[in-house]
């Protein structure tokens, strides 16, 4: 074997852990991708001799690479307030669960957390999932973010608490989850205003990303009685849901035709729903790996 083939087979070993920090940091599967190939890029081109440690010096490379993605994002947004719906990673219940979204999952990061974390201003975000997610050390960081340790241990706890404050952590009962959704949807396929707001939490969010037919891509809705008035109109979706993992927790894929209609997302704690993300835009829907869509129409 020679030192190439040496290189590639070292890098394949923190490949899966690479794409993990990518997707946390970018909340999309195709620019965490991208991120670990422009790492790849930069180790087969540098001296890396007289590195002691490889897996932290690829997470500081990729992290630095998020960081400028990050940075870039807030410069073309033009509407820096409006919620970004992060790509969820999607696993039809029917079907084994790919490895590679198993390795994205592993400390299951939920698409409620993801959404809280496209909150963060870039600096706060590296320093949140280098940190509280991968274990990185503060001094590993700081110079990514130009700050020194105690600095970027104040971001990172700032972010923590805005995590704590507004990213519901989902109920481990998966079962328990799927049974809350089927009460959900039976109450909106029957129309029932009570029962609805009966399996919601008083302070559950709705966000529903529709795409470029809005004049805002995300709307949001807040409180179980107004949740409760826009999802009566999920009644009508009921026949053509099915059941899926979304980003590991309970979640449904709408599809007629073979077409997917919209992939909605569900966070469950303590037996009510605290948390309910829609993605119904036609082009990132079709975008997503769903597979084959025929066999949900049934």
């Amino acid at each position: 074997m020679d030192d190439g083939e040496l290189l590639a087979r070292r890098f394949e070993e923190h490949r899966d852990r690479l794409r993990a920090v990518a997707y946390r940091m970018l909340g999309s599967v195709s620019e965490a991708d991208d991120a670990v190939q422009e790492a790849w890029l930069r180790l087969s081109r540098a001296d890396t001799s007289d590195v002691e440690n490889l897996g932290a010096w690829l997470t500081t490379v990729v992290g630095r690479l998020c960081l400028n993605a990050l940075r870039s994002r807030d410069n073309r947004r033009e509407d820096p307030l409006e919620v970004h719906m992060p790509d969820p990673i999607i696993s039809l219940d029917s079907k084994a669960a790919d490895p590679e979204h198993e390795a994205l999952l592993a400390d299951s990061v939920g698409l409620a957390l993801l959404v809280v974390l496209e909150t963060l201003a870039p600096a706060e975000r590296l320093a949140f999932v280098l940190h509280d997610m991968f274990a990185v050390p503060f001094d590993e960081i700081a110079p990514l973010i130009e700050r020194t340790p105690a600095a970027t241990r104040q971001l990172a706890s700032r972010a923590r608490r805005r995590v704590q404050g507004q990213a519901p952590v989902p109920d481990s009962d998966l079962t328990r989850q799927r049974d809350v959704v089927n009460a959900f949807f039976a109450a909106a396929r029957d129309g029932d205003f009570d029962a609805l707001v009966a399996v919601l939490d008083p302070d559950v969010v709705l966000r529903s990303d529709g795409g470029t037919a809005r004049a805002r891509h995300t709307v949001t809705f807040h409180g179980a009685r107004t949740v409760a008035a826009q999802a009566v109109t999920f009644g009508r979706l009921s026949p053509f849901a099915r059941p899926a993992l979304i980003n590991g927790t309970a979640g449904v894929v709408v599809a007629a035709g073979g077409r997917p209609l919209s992939v909605m997302g569900f966070i469950v704690t303590d037996g009510k729903v605290t948390a309910i993300d829609v993605i119904a835009d036609p082009d990132r829907l079709n975008q997503f790996d769903l597979g084959p869509l025929d066999d949900l129409d049934a």
